[in-house]
Parts: C-alpha cells; structure tokens; sequence
C-alpha cells in the first residue's frame, strides 16, 4: 500500500522539487516570506507523521499514527479502493498530540474482511480554528527591550510574479545588538529548525538558510520566527511556553543589517491542493493575521512600518490564557 503524504509549513519557497536557495538584491532590507510544498512517502525516515493499519478480530480495521510533533495537522484521506464498508471514501481528519487512532472501520459483512487502500495527505495546522482576530500579543522581546519594526513582502509577488494574498502580513523585528527572542503568547513548540550558521553573503535579500521555530496556540493559530542564531535555542519541541519566555536569540541576515528575528501569525484556511500549481499561480493555504501589539507606548497597537516599540508583558496578559497553577509559578496575583 503506497501513501503519498504532502507536508505543507512555513519556510523557504519550494515548488515542484525546485529549490530556490537564494536571490540576490542589492540594499533590499526586508526579508521575503512563503510557505513550502514538501512531497513525502509515509514510512519515510523524514516523513513528520507515519501511519500503520490493524485488522481486528472482529475484521474491523484501525488506522493509527505517530508523529514526531505534539502539534495539530488536518488529514485528508482518499480511499481508491474501499469494499465491505459504510466508511466514505473521502474523509478529513483533525489529529494532534505524538500517537492515536486516525480511523476505525467496520465491516457490513461480519463474515468477509474489509478491501480498502488509500492516499493520506496532511498539512499542519486545524482547519478552519475559531480565532480573536483582536487578540493582544506581545513583542518577541524581553520587557524593555527596543525594537525597530519593518513590514516583509511576499516573495512570490517579488520574484516570481505570483499575487500578494489579500491578508498577508509579516514582521521583522530590528535591535541594535544581538538580543533574546521570546514568545509572543502561551503555546506549544512543534516545530524547530537548527541547520544554518548564520554568514548570508552581503547583498542577499532572501534565502531559505535561516534556523526557525512554529509556535502552536490553543485557538489553532500558528506563530512561526524565522531568523534563530544557530545553536541558540534554549526551548524544545513539545513545551509550552508563556508571553515573554525566552525561545533562543536572533541573528544578522549579513554585515549590512541588524539582528533581527521575523514573525509571521497564521491558520489553516484551505484544504485544497493544487499539485499543478507553478511559482506564477500558487495559493496559500494558510491565512495571515494581522496582530495587535501591547507595547510600552500602546496597550493595543497595530505596528507601523519603520517605527521603534518597546517590549511590555504586564501582568495582564498572562491572565488571558494562564491556569491559576501556571499564573502562581509565574507570580501573577
């Protein structure tokens, strides 16, 4: 039985085994932002999530799987063959934590097995999440700390002629010197990327080399920061971290620029993949969310381009999403 798994994350841009490692612009300063297009066969030793199948004495049949992350993924199975069965041969299925039962089956004849095989696709993230788009974040910096802030374009629409989605939005946070990022919110690590030092040749405007980190959130909405210094990360995956927890330290694109970490808040807002897409025409299927900011300047701010904040993480915004329990270990009364 043959498992075709697509795995689709925010990273670097990588369309039909096409890698687009790095584009050089001169004094461009913002880095581009895209998500990724991986292909994967389950059982792969890279593949994310494995599924395996048990027939029961009762010939019922299980699908389970194992993950490699905690975090939410949306599977799509599409059953080709499928006999002895009311199961639909088109199903979506919400999965999280590292193991569990994907399906349970049950023959319409007790007396003959169930004939089934099927292609899996998952892409992370829940589909469709209940989120407050007004929900308050904070900088991924330390309290205190002073950021310069720049908005980041879409690669596609830069290089490749594709159209800016309607709803992007990406940051890129600037501090003078090398400085500790931390969490924007309550969450949980899925996902780290710890491959790349950190020496991009001046005048690279964009590269896919950067070390990064998704964040999940309880309401499905993915945090991911791209831009770690190699080595730095002081989190792992499947921890949960609070506003202002430390997660590793940020880093210079090149000599010409300051350190800097890249944050992009997203959710799962299609199911539908398009293998005949090119560079000129992909759809996202992730939406971006355009955050609102407490700073030391604004208890509820929406970041404009070019202006310096200050990291504030006040008491209040533990009490959003802390437990008591969690709220005491912390100090918040």
């Amino acid at each position: 039985m043959q498992f075709l798994c697509i795995l689709l994350e925010m990273c670097v841009l990588c369309v039909g085994f096409m890698s687009f490692t790095m584009i050089n612009k001169i004094k461009l300063t913002a880095l581009f932002f895209s998500l990724s297009l991986g292909v994967l066969t389950a059982g792969a030793q890279e593949s994310p999530i494995n599924f395996s199948s048990k027939t029961n004495a009762d010939k019922s049949v299980e699908l389970s799987y194992e993950k490699q992350d905690p975090g939410t993924y949306t599977v799509l199975l599409k059953f080709r063959e499928l006999t002895n069965t009311d199961a639909s041969s088109e199903q979506d299925i919400t999965i999280r934590g590292y193991s569990g039962n994907l399906l349970t089956m049950k023959p319409q004849n007790a007396g003959q097995g169930i004939g089934y095989s099927y292609a899996s696709t998952y892409i992370r993230g829940k589909f469709e999440p209940k989120y407050d788009a007004n929900f308050i974040y904070t900088l991924p910096y330390k309290a205190g700390a002073k950021a310069m802030v720049s908005e980041s374009g879409f690669v596609g629409a830069k290089y490749f002629g594709n159209t800016t989605p309607d709803d992007w939005k990406a940051y890129r946070f600037y501090t003078k010197v090398e400085d500790t990022v931390t969490a924007v919110r309550k969450g949980i690590v899925v996902d780290i990327k710890d491959l790349h030092e950190n020496n991009v040749p001046d005048g690279v405007a964009y590269t896919s080399k950067s070390n990064d980190m998704i964040i999940e959130h309880a309401d499905g909405t993915l945090a991911t920061y791209r831009g770690f210094k190699k080595g730095s990360f002081v989190v792992e995956v499947g921890q949960t971290v609070f506003p202002g927890t430390a997660l590793g330290v940020n880093s210079k694109n090149n000599s010409n620029s300051g350190h800097n970490i890249s944050l992009m808040l997203t959710y799962l807002k299609s199911k539908e993949i398009d293998r005949s897409r090119t560079l000129q025409n992909s759809k996202s299927l992730y939406g971006f969310i355009t955050p609102h900011f407490i700073t030391a300047e604004n208890a509820d701010a929406i970041l404009e381009s070019r202006k310096e904040y200050t990291a504030s993480v006040p008491a209040e915004v533990f009490k959003k999403e802390l437990t008591k329990k969690e709220m005491k270990k912390h100090g918040v009364k």
